[in-house]
């Protein structure tokens, strides 16, 4: 008997959303489900085993209603069979009367890490429940304009989180006090529309919902959004997440960030600090599997020599795009598949593709090549590794309860007179960091 736990998600706003994106189930299976009869038989069930308004609890083979009550009957009663071959995907299909339902796995069932006291897998169920919503469906419009920001905003939050914890104080300006944490070196190469993003991001929640959502849990969902709407897993995110008050020095800020020409050893002495592990560290590079790199922060491999470790006619195309030590081009993080989320990366790696050092060592050092491997030939497992991974590192040193604030604006500290009361609700440069 296997166990998967899944989600159900909502790409409509209204009541039906918000009940079935909070909706977390596990489904316990006597055995396996080819997965090419996963669409007909979810839409069967939808369909035939949904209580509806007018069976009056009975078992239906009509289409679903439109009228719920919030959307819980629909919620509640809504089956999911998923697959029992251990396979991550993401199946849709057509409006069945209301609303439109995407079914997602989550994660095979595991081990996730402990919640950080104060955070919340339902934090704004009353104070903005469709925060989550809002999120998902603006991405969506934007990555269709530029898939290149889901990489952006994925950076932004690891670099976030790796320095002074997940506070959103990478997002804020410098001040008279000195340079924020974004004039920094390892962030000069952040995008400049991600932060624009986060931003329009929080106009658009606060115009629904008041001040009420921290910059630092918009980041962590947008990056949870970005992996998802470029084929990678979905997971559900702890929130409750305060904005810091300072941003981090120049130095902690470059103490923080590991360089794209770090080997395994600085990686793995980094994240220590952070109680992460090997683990974490090869399924974090992962999110390589997307975005861009500049020359400046691979010419180390290409000059005065070329690296040995590095296939030929893999760098003989990099040599064709940084001629020089000194280009400021970019070109894609993985070869076989830029833009999808997915465990190709890996393979590069093991094909001597890997375009940083901190990437290609990874299957050089014995601590961790048996780690690329098993990800190489699994991706359900490399997913869910890099969902535990994920919601790990977002929890780092976290302010919750009455510490930091929510700004109203993500880019600078709130003024003394803005101060709202606490809610608690149930391209320019080098590629500074490994990830």
């Amino acid at each position: 008997m296997g166990c998967l736990h899944v989600a159900i998600l909502c790409d409509d706003v209204g009541d039906h959303s918000e009940a079935l994106r909070s909706l977390d189930m596990c489904i316990i299976m006597g055995g396996p489900l080819l997965r090419p009869n996963l669409d007909a038989v979810v839409q069967w069930i939808i369909a035939s085993w949904t209580v509806t308004n007018e069976s009056k609890g009975r078992n239906s083979d009509r289409m679903v209603p439109e009228e719920h009550s919030k959307g819980l009957d629909l919620a509640k009663n809504t089956m999911i069979i998923a697959s029992g071959h251990k396979d991550f995907f993401c199946q849709s299909f057509p409006t069945l009367g209301a609303p439109h339902i995407s079914v997602s796995v989550v994660s095979e069932a595991q081990e996730l890490p402990p919640v950080a006291k104060g955070l919340s897998y339902t934090f704004y169920k009353t104070s903005c429940p469709q925060v989550e919503n809002i999120i998902r469906k603006h991405l969506k419009g934007e990555f269709k304009k530029d898939i290149g920001l889901a990489a952006g905003l994925l950076r932004v939050h690891f670099h976030d989180c790796f320095v002074q914890g997940c506070d959103g104080s990478v997002l804020l300006d410098g001040s008279a006090s000195g340079p924020g944490e974004k004039d920094a070196p390892p962030n000069l190469t952040l995008r400049p529309s991600a932060f624009k993003a986060i931003n329009n991001l929080k106009a658009l929640i606060d115009k629904q919902c008041g001040r009420v959502v921290s910059c630092a849990d918009i980041t962590a969902l947008a990056a949870r959004d970005s992996i998802v709407l470029s084929g990678g897993p979905d997971y559900r995110v702890p929130l409750g997440r305060r904005d810091g008050l300072e941003f981090a020095t120049r130095e902690a800020t470059n103490d923080g960030l590991p360089s794209p020409a770090s080997n395994v050893t600085i990686l793995l002495k980094v994240l220590s600090k952070l109680n992460l592990d090997a683990t974490d560290l090869v399924a974090l590079s992962g999110g390589h599997t997307i975005g861009l790199g500049h020359c400046s922060s691979f010419s180390n491999r290409l000059f005065p020599s070329q690296d040995t470790t590095m296939d030929n006619t893999f760098a003989n195309n990099l040599y064709k795009t940084c001629p020089t030590g000194t280009t400021n081009k970019t070109t894609v993080l993985d070869i076989r598949s830029p833009n999808v989320f997915d465990n190709k990366y890996y393979a590069d790696l093991e094909h001597k593709q890997g375009l940083f050092t901190s990437d290609q060592d990874l299957y050089i050092d014995k601590r961790t090549k048996e780690i690329v491997t098993s990800f190489s030939t699994n991706q359900a497992l490399f997913f869910q590794k890099f969902v535990a991974s994920m919601v790990k590192m977002g929890q780092l040193n976290v302010l919750t309860g009455n510490k930091g604030e929510i700004r109203s604006d993500c880019s600078k500290k709130n003024s003394k007179e803005g101060l709202w009361p606490i809610i608690v609700d149930g391209e320019e440069g080098q590629d500074f960091l490994a990830f």
